[in-house]
């Protein structure tokens, strides 16, 4: 059954991203030492992991913080992704991009629209920080897989804030890890 799986890498405390997030730091000051499991670092099996999620990726939702910051330096002017990306925006851009989608009416249309596409496969919710927190604040994530950097970055953009007061209880599921990163995957109930 397709699932809706928020996927993102952070520090051991909690940030997904350095501070000064520009289109010439998309990932801010630092930001880019979390990613190198992805990057510099990668294993092969830190390499089956992201192929194992593109594969199961049907659809793709980010923000319009994360896509504008990202598109041309990061990104090079292109999507990275195997699958159609929902950008939740209030207005689109003007320069439009080839496998983006621009989605004006909220999180709730971007995840609909992205399940419609995706078929039998998974949605895939990449970020930034504030575009989890508001599906995490709503309930609309089955499983969280965070790549867990080992690394205090001590400054940035934190994963976990303005999620709400109450616990959100999770179940652990699959742990692994590679000089890297620690994989983990959680289950909500």
């Amino acid at each position: 059954m397709p699932k809706v799986i928020a996927e993102i890498t952070m520090s051991l405390d909690g940030f997904i991203a350095g501070p000064g997030i520009s289109s010439k730091e998309p990932m801010g000051i630092n930001g880019q030492v979390l990613h190198e499991w992805i990057f510099d670092k990668a294993t092969d099996k830190d390499k089956a992991m992201l192929a194992e999620l593109m594969n199961n990726t049907g659809a793709v939702i980010t923000g319009n913080h994360t896509y504008r910051t990202a598109i041309d330096e990061a990104w090079a002017g292109a999507s990275p992704f195997d699958a159609p990306a929902f950008v939740i925006c209030r207005t689109p851009p003007v320069k439009k991009v080839d496998g983006f989608i621009y989605v004006t009416a909220g999180i709730h249309e971007a995840l609909h629209l992205a399940r419609q596409t995706a078929g039998k496969k998974n949605v895939w919710i990449m970020g930034g920080a504030n575009i989890i927190q508001q599906y995490l604040s709503t309930g609309m994530i089955d499983e969280l897989h965070l790549h867990i950097a080992p690394l205090l970055l001590k400054q940035g953009k934190r994963l976990f804030e303005n999620i709400g007061a109450e616990p959100m209880e999770l179940i652990k599921g699959a742990v692994s890890q590679t000089p890297g990163a620690m994989h983990t995957v959680f289950h909500f109930k």
